[in-house]
């Protein structure tokens, strides 16, 4: 498959999803306004341009959008509409729940649990009837014991609204609420937090955002999360995987930065309704995580270390 268009086929998959599939066959959207591609731009002369275009610029990712997206309904709506408008779907990052990251470097979110579900709301109704693949609050449920208990439940609450906000308000949207990584929660774990979160009213789950995991480590956690919402629940759900910088897998623990790393499968969904359902690339390759330098900003370097390998 070529890499520059990773062909967004039609799934089947109503055993696991519990509803007949909304997509019909597209292209994943590739931004040209992605930091990659910005940078490319911008650095035209630089030996790495064309390197960093070819390999990071010209492929699908997600778009992530937060508070500093400004007025998320025409945040969101300018980007749905603009892969609309070349019959591509666009891969959507809501990363705004309050008290996110639990402080650390991707620190911030929304003010309270009410302006949350107010952005949310209005993120899912800027989508609206179009196309879409929304990763909903990657960390939100791994680090759900860094607070209060009283912050647990209303963190479960506003991931409960949210899923429900896109269940109404944007039907064509395949949603997926992040469950952490192969060696974040045990997979029972990941199950129950899932279905306290609505996960019934979504399509699936999303596992290794922004990590290294490898795709066989993904893939055996992914199922036995399955496994264990088939147990608590009776049923299970599809998943994907993100794949932007796994291609040598971790680095031991090390998930800030780690040098050495590889780009893995560029993003595709597969079909014949097999597990994960989609490969893609949810962080942004290039983009620090906040060691090599500030959380979220392209560094030609990183992206070139990711490109090669090294």
């Amino acid at each position: 498959m070529c890499k520059k268009r990773a062909a967004l086929l039609l799934l089947a998959l109503p055993a696991v999803a519990g509803a007949v599939d909304k997509l019909t066959p597209t292209a994943l959207y590739v931004d040209p306004q992605s930091t990659a591609a910005i940078w490319a731009q911008q650095h035209a002369d630089d030996p790495r341009a064309n390197l960093i275009r070819s390999n990071l610029a010209e492929q699908a990712q997600a778009k992530w959008l937060g508070n500093w997206s400004g007025e998320i309904g025409k945040a969101v709506g300018d980007y749905v509409s603009a892969a609309a408008s070349i019959n591509q779907t666009p891969i959507l990052v809501a990363y705004n729940i309050p008290g996110r990251d639990c402080g650390q470097y991707s620190a911030g979110g929304a003010n309270s649990i009410a302006g949350y579900k107010q952005w949310i709301s209005n993120f899912a109704g800027a989508v609206g009837q179009r196309k879409a693949i929304v990763i909903l609050e990657p960390d939100a449920l791994g680090q759900l014991t860094c607070l209060s208990a009283a912050g647990q439940q209303g963190r479960l609450d506003a991931l409960r609204y949210a899923v429900e906000q896109f269940h109404q308000a944007a039907p064509q949207a395949y949603v997926y609420l992040d469950a952490g990584n192969s060696a974040w929660m045990p997979a029972d774990v990941a199950a129950s937090r899932l279905a306290q979160a609505g996960i019934a009213e979504a399509r699936g789950f999303a596992l290794n955002v922004s990590n290294y995991k490898t795709d066989a480590s993904s893939k055996t956690y992914g199922d036995a999360v399955n496994a264990a919402l088939q147990k608590q629940q009776g049923y299970r759900r599809a998943y994907v995987v993100d794949t932007s910088r796994n291609g040598n897998g971790p680095l031991g623990a090390v998930w800030c930065d780690p040098p050495g790393r590889k780009i893995g499968v560029p993003s595709v969904v597969h079909l014949g309704g097999g597990q994960p359902e989609m490969q893609l690339w949810i962080k942004a390759p290039g983009n620090a995580d906040g060691c090599r330098g500030k959380a979220g900003i392209f560094m030609p370097e990183l992206a070139e270390q990711l490109i090669e390998g090294k």
